[in-house]
């Protein structure tokens, strides 16, 4: 079954006549509705209006509610790159002021009613450059998410980054290597996804999970920003956005401090530490607690279950 590429997936008008007739596409004008969803669009998405996007949102939204009928409908064959973790090798990575980027490719699996994306990085390129820019800005700038999102057969691709890596190494599951616009590099995680195909709709200051058994370290004396929640977590930065109209460089947003942040939630607070021991995370059961700020610098949970320290 062909797949809607990421930009028609959230509230947008396709663009590429080739999928006016895909399944979701359908479903979502009103009309030719999938006959194995009547009953959970009726359910559950009873009152939301055809079109732009919406009755697609709703039922990202419940994808736990759906049938498998609706599920197993509306996901087809498994996309090939969901298995491309398989048989991947364990690496030790310097990852220290490493500019990176991740393409995650998202789609349904009906046995788990979920939303998963497999996760590709440059950071686990073979031979990592003497600049340490995995991601060349001019390589990272023509990538299309449509184009790979349809390439690849799943609901959506997004593009992560570019970032800078904060922590000072990374042991990861490198697994298959596919192609991206002029750019080849690896599989090296699997996200679960909530509501959303495309990483950068995540809520800001929500916690989500990420399936990954590598171990990360931020070496001892290392001057790092973490954030404080309400209910006694301490978050790590690990990556700091880039993106591809950098607005602060990272020494910048280091020495503004805390003042910088202007929509931290209620009880939560950040601070600038200087680690007085090594932070060592290896999460347990192979499960990694992550979020991002309200610039999209990624941050990972420290202390019982996730790291041997809480800074």
């Amino acid at each position: 079954m062909r797949k809607l590429a990421l930009a028609a997936l959230i509230g947008g008008a396709l663009t590429h006549p080739v999928h006016a007739d895909s399944v979701w596409e359908r479903l979502d004008r009103g009309v030719d509705i999938v006959r194995e969803c009547t009953g959970d669009i009726v359910q559950y998405c009873k009152g939301v209006t055809p079109g732009a996007g919406r009755i697609k949102a709703c039922m990202l939204n419940h994808l736990k509610d759906m049938s498998s009928a609706c599920l197993t409908a509306l996901a087809g064959p498994k996309p090939e790159v969901l298995s491309d973790g398989q048989n991947a090798v364990y690496t030790r990575v310097d990852m220290y002021r490493l500019r990176y980027i991740e393409i995650f490719l998202a789609d349904i699996d009906p046995t788990t009613k979920s939303l998963v994306a497999a996760c590709y990085g440059t950071y686990a390129i073979p031979d990592i450059p003497k600049d340490r820019d995995t991601a060349p800005q001019a390589q990272v700038a023509v990538l299309n998410m449509d184009e790979i999102a349809k390439k690849y057969g799943v609901l959506g691709a997004s593009l992560n980054g570019p970032k800078l890596s904060i922590a000072d190494w990374w042991e990861i599951d490198v697994g298959k290597t596919r192609q991206f616009g002029g750019m080849a590099f690896p599989h090296t995680a699997q996200l679960n996804l909530t509501g959303t195909a495309n990483v950068n709709d995540v809520t800001p200051y929500k916690p989500q999970t990420i399936a990954r058994k590598s171990a990360i370290n931020w070496n001892k004396g290392r001057t790092v920003m973490v954030l404080d929640d309400p209910n006694g977590n301490v978050w790590i930065m690990k990556g700091f956005q880039l993106g591809l109209d950098p607005k602060i460089s990272y020494d910048d947003f280091m020495a503004a401090g805390p003042s910088v942040f202007k929509k931290l939630p209620p009880g939560w607070k950040a601070r600038v530490v200087t680690l007085a021991q090594d932070n060592l995370e290896v999460p347990e059961g192979g499960i990694a607690t992550i979020l991002s700020d309200e610039f999209f610098n990624v941050y990972d949970k420290t202390g019982p279950g996730m790291s041997n320290y809480k800074p």
